[in-house]
């Protein structure tokens, strides 16, 4: 359930601080920033604490994946909507992406051109994935 609005309220899981900031002033525009975690392990205590409408989720965290993350959240029975922003291109990384239950799929050198739409979209139920590079 969102408030502010119908801006979605967004939990940010980057183990990169200049990354999760770069992401909070993409989206604060339209989007309303409840958190930010910098390792998989705490994503799921934030998701439960915070409840978010999405998750914007690196796929390269120190602990765990991105991808095992979203498999967690899915498997305790989490609907939050999840977008990756990631490095990693290629078909295959897509794929695991939506396996593992996300809508969105955004490369970080697309961050400012991409994310806020994938938030949005995802937000409404909708896939969006970055064209890539």
């Amino acid at each position: 359930m969102t408030s502010d609005g119908n801006r979605p309220r967004v939990l940010l899981v980057d183990d990169n601080t200049a990354i999760l900031d770069r992401t909070a002033s993409v989206l604060s525009v339209d989007c309303v920033i409840v958190g930010q975690v910098t390792d998989g392990r705490s994503v799921l205590e934030a998701v439960h604490r915070l409840q978010p409408d999405v998750v914007v989720l690196d796929i390269s965290l120190p602990d765990m994946s991105g991808l095992d993350v979203a498999g967690h959240l899915r498997r305790a029975g989490s609907s939050v909507a999840i977008v990756f922003l990631t490095v990693h291109e290629g078909d295959e990384f897509v794929r695991a992406a939506q396996i593992a239950g996300g809508l969105g799929y955004v490369m970080k050198p697309r961050l400012a051109s991409d994310l806020t739409a994938a938030v949005l979209e995802a937000h409404a139920g909708r896939p969006y994935t970055s064209q890539m590079l």
